[in-house]
């Protein structure tokens, strides 16, 4: 069975590297970590995601900057986002992909849980490279 590529853009290398050890614990996911929004698209077009986490807030530039750089990109513009972001809560995470974007919010932190249900969502609604 072929390995499913998500990228995790975050500037948190704690969270970066949990959410990589959790991923590829189960075997299915081969995990690359960005801890630097600015060297996002180069490791993106390197690694070939098939689905991308997303942090909003970073300090040297936001996840809706990012996600314009990929959606701009011929390769990456059709890779699914998931943003992290703690600018939403629980409660209005389900809606807020709704209303500002295609892409889906988790409420940061989320449980590995839900951020588990949520990849394996948006991946099984994705085509299969």
């Amino acid at each position: 069975m072929r390995k499913r590529r998500v990228m995790v853009i975050d500037d948190e290398p704690g969270f970066t590297e949990m959410v990589r050890l959790s991923l590829e614990q189960l075997g299915e996911y081969m995990v690359c970590e960005v801890n630097d929004p600015t060297k996002a698209l180069a490791a993106a077009r390197k690694f070939m995601p098939e689905l991308i986490l997303l942090d909003v807030m970073m300090p040297q530039m936001d996840g809706g900057d990012v996600a314009a750089w990929f959606g701009r990109d011929a390769e990456l513009a059709g890779v699914p986002l998931i943003y992290l972001t703690a600018l939403v809560s629980t409660e209005e995470a389900p809606e807020a992909g709704m209303r500002s974007t295609k892409h889906r919010f988790l409420p940061k932190p989320t449980s590995m849980v839900d951020l588990m249900g949520t990849i394996e969502e948006t991946l099984a609604r994705a085509p299969r490279v």
